[in-house]
Parts: structure tokens; sequence; C-alpha cells
């Protein structure tokens, strides 16, 4: 069982270093889409993924076209505060790839619009919050994918 987390243009090392490590603790791969907000031997990504960083299943894209064009056969999925639809409603299966916007905007309109059909969200029950921090929201829809597809220790 592998899951693919795909995080558009990550701005905050120490985000992307917490989802370095849920990736590895969880079984999944990670991919990173350029352009970063940092750079892959900042301190703070590294202190965030611990010494787990060299363990971790990596791909870097230099643009969304690379990725489209390597994983145009893939399912994938986009995970947005735009979406209309709940994560829970989402059809997990193996090799399923999560797409994650960047934390100040998110997925560009481009992509939400297009890809509408395929966009998620995770419910906020509080209208004093417009978003949840993008670790926190990996990895509850990462582990809400690993009990949907039965696996456990």
């Amino acid at each position: 069982m592998a899951l693919n987390i795909v995080l558009f243009e990550p701005e905050i090392p120490n985000n992307t270093g917490n989802i370095g490590r849920l990736s590895l603790a969880s079984g999944c791969n990670l991919h990173l889409v350029k352009p970063f907000g940092f750079e892959l031997n900042d301190t703070r990504l590294k202190r965030a993924g611990l010494d787990y960083w060299q363990h971790i299943s990596l791909k870097i894209y230099d643009s969304i076209d690379e990725f489209y064009s390597l994983n145009m056969d893939k399912k994938i999925v986009y995970l947005s505060a735009k979406g209309k639809k709940s994560f829970w409603s989402i059809d997990f299966e193996d090799d399923i790839y999560l797409i994650f916007g960047k934390e100040s905007i998110g997925l560009p309109e481009s992509i939400t619009n297009e890809q509408c059909n395929k966009l998620y969200k995770i419910p906020i029950f509080s209208n004093h919050v417009r978003s949840i921090n993008l670790s926190n929201a990996v990895s509850i829809v990462v582990y809400e994918g690993i009990r949907k597809l039965g696996c456990s220790i």
C-alpha cells in the first residue's frame, strides 16, 4: 500500500519537513513540485524531518507540467478549502496521488476550476478558521486513506 503526497509549490520548510516525516511513517511517497519557498538544504526543513530525510521516498519536479507529464496515467485528487465535496468521499486506492496547494493561497484557480470534479476539502466547523495548517491537513487525509484501504499495524 502506498499513497502519494504531492505538495504544489510548498513555501514553509517546517511544514515540508513534517510532511516528509509523515510520509516515511505512513509508507507514503512524497512528491515536491517547484518552485519552493526554501532550499532543500534549509536547516528548518531538516530539523522538522529530523534524521529521517534520507530515508524518504522523494521525487522532485521542476514544474506542475513536468509532474503531469510523468504521472498523467495516475489517479489524482486535489485537496483545497475551495472544494465542495468532503475528503471522506474520496475513493482511495493504492497509488492514488493527493495534491495539496501551497500554504499562502492553496492551489491556483486554474487547477481548482479545471479539476472541480476531483476537488475535496476537509470540513471546518468554525467561521473563524479559513483553512487547516498544511502538515495537519496532509496527516488527516493520509490516515483516512490508510484506514479506508484497510491497512493496520
